[in-house]
């Protein structure tokens, strides 16, 4: 035992330290972290965005008043409306090829599932152009669809030249291309799914289509929107490849417009701008649904 008024001392941790006072905290100079490079990067970026806004409001080249002219001219309009229809018809029938080619993969079929991998690397592999001139130039190939039995005879016929024009070899090549990688995403997205899930269900009896509708979708869908929302907008920029097939789209007008008054720079602004329109708008659609299919899961 210690015979003098000093605080015992662990020989392990030394002589015990008393908790510092409220006084003690009062006297401290509390300094915030300083970080200068950050504003140097803030300053040096802040200079670089007013130098191009300066030049996109002072430099002539810009031409505003040809882009005011023709922003909103009829012919701009109606190849507006020729790429949101190429849009949509390559997403709805893109995505409902895809979600059978998911299935297809995800089928216990060995034949099935090769097949489905085998359409998904093909048209992954081949560029897009490609692909929509190969469907534009499908009358080459075969000047008439026949049906009826295989390897037998035939009911009826198309003639390929009158049945596949410019606008459905466009909307046949990308939703085609599209299929090949919506499959992939609706794949991903399933299984994602914790198979515990389909375990548990099937053990309560309840039937596969209801376990695939009431609790596989809800929750893949979650997974699948993020990357399905940035193929759609990819595909509405990707539909100015369609211009090589003398398609009125909104790029292939833009082109057509400044070709014949040669202002090149204010045309591709209009261009641009209505791209970026339509794209926030398709971003803010993708919050909504994304924030519908998050109930339960975001807190």
């Amino acid at each position: 035992m210690s015979l003098t008024s000093d605080p015992p001392i662990d020989r392990a941790t030394g002589p015990r330290v008393a908790p510092p006072t409220a006084d003690d905290h009062d006297a401290l100079t509390v300094v915030p972290v300083r970080h200068p490079w950050r504003w140097v990067a803030v300053a040096a970026t802040a200079v670089v965005l007013a130098q191009f806004l300066h030049g996109l409001v002072t430099n002539p080249g810009w031409e505003w008043d040809v882009f005011a002219q023709f922003f909103t001219a009829e012919t701009i309009l109606k190849a507006v409306w020729v790429t949101l229809q190429l849009t949509l018809y390559g997403t709805v029938l893109g995505f409902a090829l895809g979600i059978v080619l998911a299935f297809m993969r995800l089928s216990a079929s060995p034949f099935l599932g090769a097949v489905a991998h085998a359409y998904i690397w093909a048209f992954r592999s081949i560029p897009l152009i490609v692909q929509l001139l190969f469907w534009f130039n499908l009358a080459y190939l075969s000047k008439e669809l026949q049906f009826g039995i295989p390897f037998g005879p035939s009911f009826f016929s198309f003639d390929t030249m009158n049945l596949v024009g410019a606008m459905s070899a466009a909307v046949l090549g990308l939703a085609l291309h599209q299929a090949a990688y919506a499959a992939e995403i609706v794949r991903g997205g399933v299984l994602a799914v914790d198979g515990g899930q389909l375990e548990a269900a099937a053990a309560l009896g309840i039937p596969r289509h209801r376990q695939l509708r009431r609790i596989v979708l809800p929750q893949a869908m979650r997974s699948i929107l993020p990357n399905a929302a940035n193929e759609i907008i990819s595909l509405f920029k990707g539909t100015s490849i369609v211009s090589v097939m003398a398609i009125g789209e909104l790029f292939y007008q833009v082109q057509v417009v400044y070709g014949r008054n040669g202002r090149v720079v204010p045309l591709l602004m209009v261009a641009t701008v209505w791209y970026i329109l339509l794209t926030t708008v398709l971003s803010v659609l993708q919050h909504y649904v994304e924030r519908h299919y998050a109930k339960g899961a975001a807190r």
